[in-house]
């Protein structure tokens, strides 16, 4: 099983602000906590997509091959640079009832999520599959209750920033995102 130290390494990694995180926030602000839940389960499915098989296959592949690795990396800044424009030209009252993010942009940005390789590569490994799916299922509960903090703290804090400040709203959730894709590109590049 996992020790607490693990847990409290993956909680805090999970924590940290990034592109999944942000579309949480933005999402609980623009759709409310209920309608947004379903966020929760396209993390967690994004960062099995990613996990499972580095767990199983890719990581010692990673290991060896530094430009794979790279390359991953400008796919996820593209990525986000993409949500970022959608995020920057769409206004939140044009959200509609679903809000600002999909189902698809949280899993597609979880899966393309750096972290999700550290966990794939450093933290979850433990031998075969079979030994790692407890890991696994703890990871997915934690998951879950850090995406239930983003989209609550989007719902409840930045839901009343986004009705004062609507278009403002968007275009600082886009500058955080482009932040994030910039540096994914600079880490990419070994700049950063």
């Amino acid at each position: 099983m996992m020790t607490a130290s693990l847990t409290m390494a993956i909680f805090l990694l999970l924590l940290t602000p990034g592109p999944t995180n942000t579309l949480l926030a933005v999402g609980g602000a623009s759709a409310g906590f209920r309608r947004s839940l379903p966020l929760i389960l396209a993390e967690n499915l994004g960062y099995m997509v990613t996990i499972v098989p580095l767990v199983a296959f890719a990581g010692p592949f990673l290991d060896g091959h530094p430009v794979a690795a790279s390359a991953l990396k400008l796919c996820s800044a593209v990525w986000v640079t993409l949500l970022a424009l959608k995020l920057w030209v769409t206004p939140l009252g044009e959200a509609g009832e679903t809000g600002l993010v999909t189902f698809r942009q949280v899993f597609v940005t979880t899966m393309l999520n750096p972290k999700a390789l550290i966990f794939g590569i450093v933290l979850l490994p433990n031998g075969e599959f079979l030994q790692t799916l407890p890991r696994l299922v703890v990871f997915a509960g934690i998951v879950a209750v850090v995406a239930a903090f983003w989209l609550s703290a989007g719902a409840s804090i930045l839901r009343l920033a986004s009705r004062r400040f609507p278009s403002l709203f968007c275009r600082v959730a886009a500058a955080f995102l482009m932040v994030f894709a910039l540096s994914l590109a600079g880490s990419s590049f070994g700049l950063i």
